[in-house]
């Protein structure tokens, strides 16, 4: 099975024919792509597809972060 940054995977084939093949709308790979997100497509001999992403655990967005910060006061 190869692991293909997702950057390389859209380069390749466009954002469109991605995400119809992993089941997404354009809109969300071109939302992964600007994040910066760690996101490898699996792709088997078949030519199946599926994307994995790499991130911390435990992961904290940003604004949890910050909603955490407000109720340290008490």
């Amino acid at each position: 099975m190869k692991k293909i940054p997702l950057s390389i995977y859209v380069k390749n084939n466009g954002q469109h024919k991605t995400a119809e093949e992993l089941g997404l709308t354009q809109g969300a790979i071109s939302k992964a792509l600007r994040g910066g997100r760690k996101i490898f497509i699996h792709a088997n001999s078949s030519g199946k597809v599926q994307a994995v992403e790499i991130r911390p655990f435990p992961f904290f967005s940003n604004s949890k972060c910050q909603k955490n910060d407000a109720h340290d006061d008490n």
